[in-house]
């Protein structure tokens, strides 16, 4: 106590110094946490951890890559623990559920990577912490963006892989959208529980806008011809259908932008037992065919004998 008054600082700033320092070492033992629960997702499903330097961030990545020159299914996380109530950040947003890491771990592809978000696991180049903006209204600002394009060329050139299909997972969705109308080898977009408008979604939560960020809807229309198909939960109230959308409103008419409601899923439950499922679906920008049924022959009771007869055999 003798140090705060000599340093004149009041009690009070010295009381809340110690709860900060307590609250913080809680906090990385908490990260310590989350990094274990995301290797005991990823290891069984064969997924080996790197980190991969991509500008001032470094993002956090599981892989499983098995096969050169293929293309490669790329999952991105969502925002993770970004904030602890509506007026205060997090001190670190990585995920305690890492749905989107679940995801890439019920993939069977030969081919499968998993992306954090930066500032998430050990994503941070910099000096200093991570700045809080970047999880905040910066979550896809231009730097961050660019760092996806670094990660995802550093995968391209390490395994020789050709094209990517991207699956962003809430706040990943729109990292994924973005990269997809910025480059010429993303074969196809899927999205869970995606956060494609930022508009709608502040809206809806009466929060304030990203401000820093870009924002995906941005580029709807230019992805109107990339085969795409989105998960949408019936019980989300987090993200919930009218920002999907305002996304398909803002794509145009398309033949490739699809979607799937499920009713019972939450925003962070019910995805991963049924994703083997969902990813089964073909991803095609082709008209769906109208389906003919031609019933087989059947026996009818004449009205006047009462007696069956086949219809083949009733004479005109």
């Amino acid at each position: 106590m003798s140090f705060l008054k000599k340093s004149g600082m009041g009690l009070g700033m010295g009381l809340m110094l110690v709860a900060l320092g307590s609250l913080s070492a809680c906090n990385m033992g908490a990260i310590e946490m989350r990094d274990q629960v995301a290797s005991r997702v990823a290891r069984p499903a064969f997924m080996a951890e790197r980190t991969i330097p991509a500008n001032q961030f470094r993002l956090d990545a599981w892989e499983r890559m098995n096969t050169r020159h293929a293309p490669a299914t790329i999952y991105i996380e969502g925002d993770g623990v970004a904030w602890v109530s509506r007026q205060m950040p997090s001190l670190d947003p990585t995920p305690k559920n890492p749905v989107a890491l679940h995801l890439a771990a019920m993939d069977k592809a030969d081919n499968v990577g998993w992306l954090a978000r930066p500032c998430q696991y050990k994503g941070w180049n910099g000096e200093g912490p991570c700045p809080m903006k970047y999880w905040t209204d910066a979550r896809t600002a231009p730097e961050v963006v660019s760092a996806y394009h670094a990660a995802l060329d550093n995968i391209r050139d390490m395994y020789d892989i050709e094209g990517f299909h991207l699956v962003g997972y809430s706040g990943g969705a729109a990292v994924a959208a973005l990269l997809a109308a910025q480059r010429t080898d993303i074969l196809s977009l899927r999205t869970v529980a995606g956060n494609l408008d930022y508009g709608t979604f502040t809206a809806l939560h009466n929060v304030s806008p990203l401000s820093r960020s870009l924002d995906p809807i941005s580029v709807a229309s230019q992805l109107a011809n990339l085969p795409q198909h989105h998960f949408i939960g019936g019980h989300d109230d987090v993200v919930p259908s009218a920002v999907y959308h305002a996304w398909a409103k803002a794509s145009g008419p398309s033949e490739c932008v699809k979607y799937t409601l499920i009713e019972a899923n939450e925003h962070d439950a019910g995805w991963v037992e049924k994703w083997p499922e969902l990813l089964a679906i073909p991803m095609s920008c082709a008209v769906p065919q109208p389906r003919t049924f031609t019933p087989p022959p059947q026996d009818f009771i004449d009205a006047k004998t009462k007696s069956p007869h086949h219809r083949s055999s009733v004479q005109k």
